[in-house]
């Protein structure tokens, strides 16, 4: 995972470059929030699922470095005082407290329009309905039928009391639906037939969940400095979690449930998918 970031950012770095102009202080935020580190756990499926089907590594890392900015965009909107006014991201102050709001809200919808720009680039992939197929599930998934969706849903959530069932429905839209359009970009750039992505899926479908559980567990067990980011704030919120309705040890084992459903969805691939099997027993063992 550290090999692959370290490839993204290079990328990131080259697609977000420092230039001289007046407005100099967007490609700034950008690059601060972009840059900021993390574990560029999305890419990373991005860049593995393409592994497996034998995609060239410079189209994955496009794929991978838009989804990134995707995923950046909305930490950098999340963070923001009118959604849930957070300080500090990856154990730095959040891009609006760094520079403020407007620009802040200016990086966010540029990082998220170039995303759309490098995946229609033909460096991405040499077919234009590839390219269309990318563009049109990824739109899908951070829109309002998906991560802008759940998002949505989130702020509403404080007002409303919501069951595990709500819960679950909130959290596949606002960060499952970016996780598989990550799991399942390799097999579009690998212009795989529909069973094959439909296994990435129900693959993805169990990873969102597990990744969200073991957030809210870090969110009600672990600290800041550990973290990265302000914790304890959805029970201040009082906001309904996996953790609040199933509890800590529940929530726990439902995790380790799901990261063990989720590999075996990728028994048929063999040893190719090994590393993406590990990866659903890394998202629940994780302390940041």
């Amino acid at each position: 995972m550290a090999e692959a970031a370290g490839k993204v950012n290079e990328l990131l770095n080259a697609l977000i470059p420092r230039i001289d102009v007046p407005e100099n202080r967007l490609y700034d935020a950008m690059r601060y929030s972009a840059m900021a580190g993390g574990k560029r756990l999305r890419p990373f499926l991005v860049m593995q699922g393409a592994a497996m089907f034998n995609v060239a590594e410079s189209c994955a890392l496009r794929a991978a470095a838009a989804v990134e900015m995707i995923h950046t965009y909305s930490l950098i909107h999340d963070d923001l005082p009118a959604m849930d006014n957070s300080d500090l991201r990856r154990g730095k102050p959040t891009c609006h407290k760094q520079f403020d709001e407007a620009t802040a809200i200016l990086a966010g919808d540029s990082l998220l329009t170039q995303a759309f720009g490098v995946l229609a680039d033909p460096k991405t992939h040499g077919d234009p309905q590839v390219r269309c197929d990318l563009i049109a599930t990824l739109a899908h998934s951070a829109g309002p039928l998906g991560m802008c969706g759940g998002q949505q849903f989130d702020l509403m959530a404080e007002k409303m009391k919501l069951d595990i069932g709500a819960i679950t429905r909130l959290q596949r839209l606002k960060t499952g639906e970016l996780i598989a359009w990550s799991c399942e970009a390799g097999a579009i750039l690998g212009k795989q037939p529909p069973e094959i992505r439909h296994k990435l899926q129900a693959y993805a479908h169990d990873l969102g969940l597990a990744f969200q559980i073991a957030d809210d567990l870090l969110d009600a067990e672990g600290s800041e400095e550990e973290v990265g980011k302000s914790v304890g704030r959805d029970a201040e919120a009082g906001k309904a979690t996996f953790v609040s309705i199933l509890g800590l040890e529940r929530a726990r084992s439902q995790a380790a449930a799901l990261a063990d459903q989720a590999a075996k969805h990728l028994e048929v691939f063999g040893e190719k998918g090994k590393l993406l099997r590990d990866v659903a027993r890394f998202v629940v063992e994780r302390r940041t």
